[in-house]
Parts: C-alpha cells; structure tokens; sequence
C-alpha cells in the first residue's frame, strides 16, 4: 500500500460512487437505489475506503444475531493488489466485532482466484458449493467462512473500540 486507505460508514451522498464501482467491478452490479436500500436496512453495515478524498472501495454486510455476511466487496481496479482489499475486510471483521458477530461469511466465484486467497489469507475456509450461484454466467459460488474472526483481528492487531460507527 503506498497510501493509508481511511474507512468511514457509506451515507447517501455516497451511493453514486458505490454504484459506480458495482459497474465498473461486477458483471451484475447493484443498483444505486439497492445500494441506497441498504441505508435503511437496520442489519446492513456498508464502509466505504477513501484514497485521496475519492471513494475507492467499499463492503457491504449484514449482520444477523452473531453472523456477518459479507455482501459486496469491491476496490477500483487501479487499486487493486496493493493490499486495500485485505485493509477493507480487516475494517469488515473490526465493524462486525462491534455489532456482535463472532463469525463471518460471503459466497466467492469459483473462478476467482485472487479473491479467494486474500479470504483464506484472513482465515475464511471453504465450507460449501452453491452450484450456479451468479446468473451472469452460471458460475457456481464457494461458500465460505471464518468461525472465529476475533481470534483473526487479535491475529492482525485489529484494535476494537467502542464508540460510533
């Protein structure tokens, strides 16, 4: 990382650049007005990472009781492989800790390769198949979880802090 990516909630006046990204990152991306749904669902915690004072990535989860599931990750492709991804899921697994998960999940394509290491690399394994899982292209999605990801932030000096979010 040659910058400091800083990590901030998603607010409306964000939601333009969030949908940007979805379309420049994913084959199916969310609407803008999905992505401003997600606003006023009370389990949605979306984060927005911030490289000179410009949106360049975001995620999204929902957590439910003591789970998290990741529902977007996306870092504009200039940004890619410069360890922002694993900066942004760290942010997840700290945001998730504070609404009381203790556990995490997301679904990854198949053929995603990079994507899946980074999970792994966090401490997610691969639990399950969900056969032609994307529409898009009929790609069947790995299921995957990390069970303990207040053992992976005191791994990775995550400090947790209470306070607003």
């Amino acid at each position: 990382m040659k910058d400091i990516m800083l990590f901030r909630p998603m607010q409306k006046a964000d939601v333009s650049r969030v949908a940007e990204l979805e379309r420049i990152c994913f084959r199916s991306p969310w609407s803008e007005q999905s992505l401003a749904g997600e606003l006023k669902n009370r389990i949605a915690h979306y984060r927005v990472g911030i490289l000179q004072e410009s949106i360049q990535a975001y995620a999204g989860m929902w957590v439910l009781y003591d789970e998290a599931h990741i529902t977007n990750v996306a870092v504009a492709p200039e940004y890619r492989r410069m360890g922002y991804g694993r900066a942004l899921m760290l942010e997840m697994f700290r945001t998730a800790i504070l609404y009381g998960a203790g556990s995490m999940t997301l679904e990854v394509r198949e053929g995603n390769l990079g994507a899946q290491a980074l999970y792994q690399g966090l401490g997610f394994e691969k639990a399950g198949r969900r056969k032609r899982y994307y529409t898009d292209t009929g790609e069947d999605a790995f299921i995957m979880w990390n069970r303990d990801i207040q053992k992976s932030a005191a791994e990775f000096n995550i400090t947790i802090q209470g306070g607003q979010l």
